[in-house]
């Protein structure tokens, strides 16, 4: 067998190396962040990355929200089972990546661009607040081209599942309608996440354009009430918007598209294109105090759910694995999974 035909789940988003450290109000200041804030970097805050590298305890994840995905599911999946692909650059903080998937245990075909820095997300954690300070760098200059190697497409085309994480929309939305027109023609799942309310706002176009390749779009409630509000559905009740996803024009009629709607700690909806019953998961309790850092939580949903599928386990099953995943990161610092690593133990 090829070493190619491991890879089962491909994701493409946007690779950061998260920097996050504990920090105190004069690290604030020093870079005029807020508290509980996330921002895109500055001139002024150059500085803060290399800061909390050299002076501070800093715990270094590979980031992104995708990229976040693609370790969870990972995370439940056979060893080599995940390939996961963006842009960095050619510098140490790609070096830091590299290890830091490697511990994963994850695939990576990045695309190096030399001239500019590999994207990093500098965190500083006072209290319960988290600031973010984000430099999209490399991250942000993905092309079709990288996708169309050969010994990329290889693995595209050996892919028995695709998940897009929706932040790639600012990027590459070719990239995106290769993936989703490959899946369609092989009737294989393809996966989206909205990710962030603004895109379903400011990147309506490609949005739309790769709708109909959805077979399961997830998203949250806030990402669920911009997508209403930016398409004039008239709806605020997510059950309905859950049903106006899953009942979108769809390519590959093989298919039942499966729109998913996690809202924190209330219970996760689901709606199946062309069924009148919309679902309601109850999360996986968990006692407050155990609760580190809800940040990354629908990123490991996502692995998880993602794992479901590759694996071909019911739908009703993948949503339990990525509320169990998701339980388990909450408990950790940043969108991180315990180690040693945890056995899924199977729904009853």
């Amino acid at each position: 067998m090829a070493a190619n035909k491991d890879y089962r789940l491909l994701c493409l988003e946007n690779p950061l190396l998260d920097i996050q450290a504990f920090g105190d109000e004069a690290l604030l200041e020093k870079y005029g962040l807020k508290a509980n804030d996330a921002i895109l970097a500055e001139e002024k805050h150059q500085g803060l990355f290399e800061d909390l590298l050299q002076n501070y305890d800093a715990k270094l994840i590979a980031g992104g929200a995708a990229q976040n995905t693609a370790r969870g599911a990972q995370y439940l999946l056979p060893p080599n089972s995940v390939v996961y692909l963006g842009g960095v650059g050619d510098d140490k903080y790609a070096a830091i990546l590299h290890d830091a998937v490697k511990q994963a245990g994850l695939r990576v075909e990045y695309r190096v661009d030399p001239k500019i820095n590999t994207g990093r997300c500098g965190v500083v954690i006072t209290g319960h607040n988290r600031s973010m300070c984000t430099e999209l760098g490399a991250a942000n200059h993905y092309d079709l081209e990288h996708l169309k190697k050969p010994e990329v497409w290889s693995l595209v085309e050996n892919a028995e599942v695709y998940y897009v994480g929706g932040y790639h929309f600012t990027v590459c939305p070719p990239a995106i309608m290769e993936l989703a027109k490959q899946a369609a023609s092989g009737n294989k799942p393809f996966i989206l996440s909205l990710s962030a309310p603004f895109i379903c706002q400011f990147f309506k176009e490609p949005l739309d354009a790769s709708a109909p390749y959805w077979d399961y779009v997830i998203g949250n409630e806030g990402e669920a009430a911009a997508y209403a509000e930016s398409h004039g559905l008239n709806i605020t009740d997510v059950k309905e918007i859950a049903k106006a996803l899953a009942n979108l024009p769809k390519e590959n009629t093989q298919r039942k598209r499966v729109a998913i709607i996690t809202q924190g700690t209330e219970p996760t909806i689901v709606a199946v294109q062309g069924e009148d019953e919309v679902k309601e998961f109850p999360v996986h309790s968990i006692d407050p105090a155990k609760i580190n850092d809800t940040n990354g939580a629908g990123d490991a949903f996502a692995g998880g759910f993602a794992a479901g599928v590759v694996e071909g386990k019911s739908l009703e099953e993948s949503i339990h694995m990525g509320q169990w995943l998701a339980k388990l990161s909450i408990q950790e610092l940043g969108p991180s999974y315990p180690f040693p690593k945890q056995s899924y133990p199977g729904h009853n």
